[in-house]
């Protein structure tokens, strides 16, 4: 962040004021502008080459593919003059693709592992004598049905956010993740029928399961 801002205050005194001072075969902005990107793509190279948590990879793919090239790079005082000087990524594509493997492999299991406790704590639900919650008056698992759909969808933005490529990658991921939950979901509900017909509340929670199905659809 102290970097950026830094190039970004810096390349607008320069666009603005010293340019100006110089004729223009000495390409002054395009010297400062190339200086400053190479400090700055070494730094984000060492860093991504060293160990990083999961949301420092995040981070780091975020500056990557959008804080630099679309936040700092487009900004009205220097987009013209910087599109003069085509400026590289920050990183090798090699690293980058590196990067982004190592954020996708971390998000899928991520979300494979939260969807799994989910439907543990929702199994457990059904063996207390307890009555399911209601939603606008229906009987529902506010816990599976809108979690797990929350949990999908917020990682899918998650990637978005970092660039379409990625976004749709994690989507395709997920996509195979989904069935997977549904399959072990039906299961152990297939399980719960036959074995606890003498709950308390066993038709309550066999409505609030089968009105799970149309939030799933």
């Amino acid at each position: 962040l102290h970097m950026g801002k830094t190039m970004k205050e810096d390349l607008t005194v320069v666009a603005k004021y010293i340019n100006k001072l110089y004729p223009p075969e000495f390409n002054v902005f395009s010297i400062y502008a190339e200086l400053y990107h190479n400090y700055f793509a070494s730094q984000a190279k060492k860093n991504a080459e060293s160990h990083l948590e999961d949301k420092d990879i995040y981070l780091l793919l975020s500056w990557v593919h959008n804080f630099y090239p679309k936040d700092m790079r487009k900004d009205h005082a220097l987009a013209m003059e910087l599109d003069k000087v085509k400026l590289g990524s920050l990183l090798p594509s090699s690293l980058s693709k590196e990067l982004e493997n190592k954020y996708l492999d971390s998000e899928e299991v991520t979300v494979k592992n939260s969807l799994s406790r989910c439907l543990d704590k929702e199994i457990q639900r059904w063996k207390e004598d307890k009555e399911p919650e209601k939603l606008n008056g229906h009987f529902q698992s506010e816990l599976l049905g809108i979690f797990v759909i929350q949990s999908i969808y917020s990682s899918q933005k998650r990637a978005e956010d970092i660039s379409k490529a990625v976004g749709e990658e994690l989507s395709r991921r997920l996509l195979k993740e989904l069935p997977a939950f549904l399959r072990s979901y039906r299961d152990a509900f297939e399980d719960f029928k036959e074995k606890s017909k003498k709950h308390r509340y066993y038709k309550p929670i066999l409505i609030a399961n089968i009105n799970n199905c149309w939030n799933f659809r």
